[in-house]
């Protein structure tokens, strides 16, 4: 499907997916003023696992009773959950909301990379090589390239927001070659429980129990954790169903422009010119993996009498 033949309404949801995911970096740097990393986790993976059986049982979709599923669920927690969201909640101590977001959009140029390389069907054409190679200078250029030769915290930071990016694009290949036949709602219910069963006894063994206090801590869990997490997957599948997986990607370029306004706004964040000019590389990249801007505009085929 392309772009012009898009319901305004599937429009609507992409701009409101991205606005939700783009307010998810601040609403985690919120809570990090009060609560540890790892219990931050254990807080978003919990409460959206809850919300997501409760949508699961209120359709009455089946769940799947296979161990070996159920194995791959909590492969998939690990990948899609736990060390990304630790990497980047880790990360955002350092760094500005606005960043962590903008390295986050890498996700997709080391989705291509990762896929070409585990998967016999994703090969890397010419194109896609551009784009990926256009994308690593953009996360290149966002980070600095001072920062990139020296390890202090910030640059850890940053490295650290990478690493969950690429264990994002696993996380993609290994929904694919394991997770094909499950309902993608059941799949992320299960994925997250997977995730709490990792987090929240790595929470109390690491912080220890730990109850927020602050109205805007719990204000900030709640988001993350029930709209940013779990509605914002109910409302991707949506989105994908509506728009097709091509189309759905570009609520990538969304989240980033959405996360630094508010981490100006809020936390009063700025960045860097570099910061920006990385940005722009790295949206370049993704509009070549996209495809549509290299194709010539094709002229309508005339008709005869």
């Amino acid at each position: 499907m392309s772009t012009r033949d898009m319901p305004n309404r599937a429009w609507a949801e992409l701009a409101l997916l991205g606005c939700i995911w783009g307010g998810s970096f601040l609403s985690v740097r919120i809570a990090l003023d009060e609560i540890p990393v790892v219990t931050s986790v254990g807080y978003r993976v919990a409460l959206a696992a809850f919300v997501l059986w409760l949508y699961v049982a209120l359709r009455r979709l089946p769940v799947p009773r296979e161990p070996r599923v159920w194995g791959a669920l909590l492969v998939m927690g690990l990948l899609n959950n736990v060390v990304p969201f630790s990497l980047m909640a880790r990360g955002q101590l350092h760094i500005a909301t606005g960043l962590t977001s903008i390295l986050n959009a890498g996700t997709s140029v080391f989705g291509i990379l990762v896929a070409a390389i585990f998967l016999a069907d994703e090969r890397l054409t010419l194109r896609r090589a551009i784009g990926v190679a256009l994308g690593f200078l953009g996360v290149a250029t966002a980070i600095g390239l001072d920062d990139l030769t020296r390890f202090d915290p910030r640059s850890l930071a940053q490295l650290a927001v990478v690493g969950g990016t690429i264990s994002y694009a696993l996380a993609g290949v290994w929904a694919r070659t394991r997770l094909g036949g499950l309902a993608p709602q059941v799949a992320a219910a299960g994925m997250l429980t997977g995730s709490t069963l990792v987090m929240v006894p790595a929470a109390l063994w690491i912080d220890g129990p730990v109850v927020p206090g602050a109205p805007d801590t719990i204000a900030a869990i709640g988001y993350y954790a029930v709209i940013a997490t779990a509605l914002a997957y109910l409302l991707y599948f949506r989105v994908l169903k509506m728009a097709g997986s091509g189309n759905t990607a570009l609520c990538t370029l969304l989240v980033a422009p959405v996360a630094i306004l508010l981490g100006a706004w809020v936390r009063h964040e700025t960045l860097a010119p570099a910061t920006y000019a990385g940005f722009a590389l790295l949206a370049l990249g993704l509009a070549v993996l996209d495809g549509r801007v290299l194709r010539p505009l094709r002229r309508p085929a005339s008709r005869t009498p």
